[in-house]
């Protein structure tokens, strides 16, 4: 039986994506009835966001649009945005001020405008979302040439990957058990959360899983004789995943304690409770993740569960060397992206091989 809290999620992206779609000219419609059978809700909702930031931008920054309401632009509007006008899009991008109105599904509500910027991951994935609509127009004879092709894609700068090494782990994961380095703050509720934190920390780091393959786990989708679950990936593929004693002595505690807790209903399957009796969100676990990573790992910045999933892959490339494993248990389609993230950790083990190879003398230490 499909995962309940992964229909709700696809059902609530769809719905997101028809009101936003309400805010855009009318030939996005046609746009995204044309790519939904190709594309995930996930992706048509991103999509849907860049394109509403691109033709705000037009309406605000290119004074022949004259402030005109995003969802008044019509094709013959768009025929007439240049090259220049698109490459402009970029520098816009760097630094714009959001309102409050226009947040996103992940915003928190501050009740004020603030500032955002992107760096160049952010800019070109807002441009690929810009070019895969332009592509649509000019294959559908809508435009006459197919102006976001001529402008390049920002370059990208490769990004180290962040982990944890072994001692913070071990830091990490003694923190959330025993609490007592943490501020005074935080210990009042320490005790109601140890079990839970701890489990949710073994399993990112035990297994990979995704922050949103981790919340939407149910009670029963978790076997505890073979040390295995059931998580939906990304488009909805089910895959079972497996761990080791450590990570189900973790779970196993914190489920003793879950069992007796009184769910608000509808949530009575979740397997990651919040305080308040219902399924943890995404936004909880990386702000608890953030809070002993602080701690345990101070020189780390911005640890994230998405770091503690890098963190896990590391550790079985450098025990395996297998690269198509890594790749298959962190659910990567395509092996080029395992290998491209992972291409350090090679470096490193061939620098360390380059240092224990001594021609005279005594080795290095």
């Amino acid at each position: 039986m499909p995962n309940s809290y992964h229909i709700k999620t696809q059902i609530d992206r769809s719905r997101r994506i028809q009101e936003l779609l309400k805010e855009l000219p009318d030939v996005c419609s046609d746009y995204f009835l044309a790519i939904e059978q190709v594309t995930s809700t996930l992706t048509r909702m991103s999509y849907c966001y860049d394109l509403r930031l691109f033709f705000q931008y037009l309406s605000k920054e290119i004074p022949r649009y004259n402030g005109k309401a995003v969802h008044e632009f019509t094709i013959e509007d768009i025929r007439k945005i240049t090259k220049q006008d698109i490459e402009r899009f970029a520098r816009y991008l760097s630094l714009y001020i959001k309102s409050d109105y226009e947040f996103d599904e992940n915003d928190e509500d501050s009740g004020h405008l603030h500032e955002v910027t992107n760096h160049e991951y952010g800019i070109k994935r807002k441009f690929s979302s810009i070019r895969a609509f332009y592509r649509y127009l000019f294959n559908e004879g809508l435009i006459d040439s197919n102006t976001a092709a001529l402008v390049a894609l920002p370059k990208l700068h490769e990004k180290p990957i962040i982990h944890l090494d072994i001692d913070e782990v071990s830091r990490i994961l003694d923190l959330a058990e025993n609490g007592a380095a943490l501020p005074k703050t935080y210990q009042k509720y320490h005790n109601i959360t140890a079990k839970r934190d701890l489990a949710l920390l073994s399993i990112f780091l035990g297994t990979g899983i995704r922050i949103s393959e981790c919340v939407g786990l149910n009670i029963d989708d978790i076997d505890f004789e073979q040390n295995a679950f059931l998580i939906t990936r990304k488009g909805g593929k089910e895959v079972i995943l497996y761990f080791s004693d450590e990570v189900a002595d973790a779970l196993k505690d914190y489920y003793s304690e879950r069992k007796n807790i009184e769910t608000l209903p509808g949530h009575e399957n979740a397997f990651f409770l919040s305080i308040q009796r219902r399924r943890i969100t995404q936004r909880a676990v990386e702000n608890m993740v953030k809070k002993y990573a602080r701690i345990a790992a101070p020189l780390k910045k911005k640890i994230s569960p998405h770091k503690l999933r890098s963190t896990f892959g590391t550790n079985l490339y450098r025990e395996t060397g297998d690269i198509y494993l890594v790749a298959d248990v962190l659910g990567h389609s395509d092996v080029n992206t395992t290998r491209k993230h992972y291409a350090a950790t090679s470096e490193e083990n061939r620098r360390i091989a380059a240092a224990k190879t001594v021609l005279r003398g005594e080795p290095h230490k």
